[in-house]
């Protein structure tokens, strides 16, 4: 269990914990990924609006549960079993965990990639020496994070403040420089007789626009280590702030350099070609030098934050004691272990299958939105039910928690919607196996397999998915 001894993490580290598990590969390929998926200037501008409405009013349901919520301090699986019953609340925390793990396979594999531009032996980051180097990597982080998750964060400060220099220095020279081109700018706006509708446009930033916002409850996922619940959600929203200024400015200037046909053909990471555009070859050095602070850096928080979506459930036994086990510097050593060795095992992977970081983070976002949905679901429920303190609320704030609550949903129902039924039947082929820990769990706790109604037709959800999933993979 997490005790007050524990509770040594304030407004800053937890902020900084949330921006270094979101800012990694997003920052540095979204316009090319964006551009590559058929998205032009107008699309791209709508997508951020959805995504800056719909992720902002998911933050605020997660400073809402700060408030409203404190004892549930392990975030995202707490929410949906307290909402939702034991194994919706399972599935919420066992989607969150592989989308983690996924996130890190992602890292990994891009990271090599823009180790590449410098040593040709790691070619695209996906052959034997990457995923040899990668696998090393990945464990000297596991040393690190063994050594204390105080200690763990205070590093993540440091790598943080590493990789935001060269995004301001790629914003800094396109103005300086003069190098936003409004011809370009408006060339790029409608994508007039691209094929492309201007809803599937938009369909095509949503994945980009989620994804470059991955993590940013990290703070919240290691509240119960924060000095005061509150701090986790004033975190969440402070790096999401900053963030989704970042993002939109990187967007919009990009698309003012370089033509959309050019963004979609530059090679990984995208954002390597649009500074060295600008200001010439040092550019693209300066670039993947950030990146590679930045992938190691987020490696290293999702690290954390995997072995902490596997431990703080098991506190609260929706996974089983056995990942409770802890080593002398209270860093939950099995939790840290066993998900590292999953994301060994997809590494190799990676290798065998010559897979690229984006399946992988498609996988990654598409896990992640089921848990995001049932916590919006979660704060509409307890907002609407007026519970607790929420009935004391003056009316002006009540009204305001009804808003976001009911947009926090709609993004997390846009969200499902946008990764469109295929995506969801893979994602089943992950669901389903988690059946064997939840078993597991409930057998430990002396409890029925299903508790309610909810939980059986939860069950035949994911049950009808996977072998609908099969099927399509085999036809």
């Amino acid at each position: 269990m997490i005790t007050e001894n524990k509770k040594s993490l304030g407004i800053i580290r937890l902020t900084a914990f949330s921006i270094g598990t979101t800012l990694a590969s997003g920052a540095f390929s979204l316009s090319g990924d964006m551009a590559s998926n058929g998205a032009y200037t107008a699309a791209v501008l709508v997508g951020w609006v959805i995504c800056g409405v719909g992720m902002m009013a998911l933050v605020m349901c997660f400073y809402g549960f700060s408030r409203f919520k404190p004892e549930l301090t392990s975030g995202i699986y707490s929410y949906a079993k307290e909402g939702f019953g034991n194994y919706i609340g399972f599935n919420s925390a066992w989607g969150y965990l592989l989308s983690a793990i996924l996130a890190n396979v992602s890292f990994a594999t891009l990271l090599f990639a823009a180790l590449g531009y410098f040593f040709p032996i790691f070619d695209e980051g996906n052959n034997l020496a990457s995923i040899i180097c990668a696998s090393l990597f990945l464990w000297f982080t596991v040393g690190l994070v063994l050594r204390g998750m105080g200690e763990a964060t205070s590093i993540n400060v440091i790598v943080i403040i590493a990789k935001i220099i060269p995004i301001v220095t790629l914003i800094t020279a396109v103005i300086f420089v003069r190098a936003f081109d409004m011809s370009i700018f408006m060339h790029n706006f409608w994508g007039e007789g691209s094929g492309f509708s201007f809803l599937d446009q938009i369909h095509a930033t949503t994945y980009t626009t989620a994804w470059a916002f991955v993590g940013i409850e990290g703070a919240v996922v290691i509240s119960g280590r924060a000095k005061k619940s509150r701090d986790a959600g004033l975190a969440v929203i402070i790096s999401f702030l900053c963030l989704l200024l970042m993002y939109v400015m990187i967007s919009v200037l990009s698309m003012g350099v370089m033509t959309k046909e050019e963004l979609a053909l530059l090679g990984n990471p995208p954002l390597a070609g649009i500074l060295e555009s600008v200001v010439g070859s040092w550019g693209a050095a300066f670039v993947n030098i950030a990146v590679i602070i930045s992938l190691a850096g987020a490696t290293f928080a999702y690290t954390m934050l995997a072995s902490e979506a596997l431990y703080a459930p098991a506190t609260k036994q929706c996974f089983p004691k056995y990942f409770l086990k802890e080593n002398k510097s209270k860093a939950p050593l099995t939790a840290v272990i066993i998900s590292n060795l999953i994301v060994q095992a997809f590494l190799i992977s990676v290798f065998f299958n010559e897979s690229t970081y984006q399946i992988f983070y498609g996988i990654s976002v598409s896990m992640i939105m089921v848990p995001y949905f049932f916590s919006a679901l979660f704060y509409l429920k307890i907002v609407l039910k007026k519970d607790k303190d929420i009935a004391l609320l003056p009316k002006w704030d009540y009204t305001f928690q009804v808003i976001i609550a009911i947009f926090g949903t709609i993004y997390g129902a846009w969200l499902l919607y946008s990764s469109g039924i295929n995506s969801i039947l893979i994602t089943a082929l992950l669901y389903a196996p988690g059946m064997l820990i939840y078993i597991w769990a409930q057998k430990e706790k002396k409890e029925k397999v299903f508790g309610s109604i909810a939980d059986i037709g939860a069950f035949v959800v994911i049950l009808i998915m996977f072998v609908s999933s099969i099927l399509l993979q085999i036809s």
